[in-house]
């Protein structure tokens, strides 16, 4: 059986009780498909959380093609805003359900 093409554990969580994932984002069809969990105590840290994603984005667009670290990050501003502002897709979002 085959399943999707899954990122590793990052080195520090390995071996840790305590970790817990809360998100889990897969490129489907053109599109994206994930789950995740509300995790944290109030809303403000998925900022956070989005704004320490955008930075690695970045820097892996700066590693491994033709963007500066600088450009890619101004891209990726530029898509979240317009997406904020004309949604393309505001997509569901369902429950857990109790087997999952």
């Amino acid at each position: 059986m085959t399943g999707p093409k899954e990122q590793p554990l990052p080195p520090d969580v390995l071996d840790r009780d305590d970790a817990v994932e809360i998100l889990r984002v897969f490129v489907l069809d053109g599109g994206l498909s994930m789950a995740f969990q509300r995790a944290f105590e109030e809303p403000d840290m998925w900022g956070l959380l989005l704004v320490d994603l955008a930075r690695h984005a970045a820097r892996a667009y700066a590693r491994e093609s033709e963007y500066t670290e600088e450009d890619a990050m101004s891209r990726i501003l530029e898509m979240f805003q317009a997406e904020i502002e004309r949604p393309t897709d505001t997509g569901t979002t369902t429950p857990r359900s109790k087997g999952h």
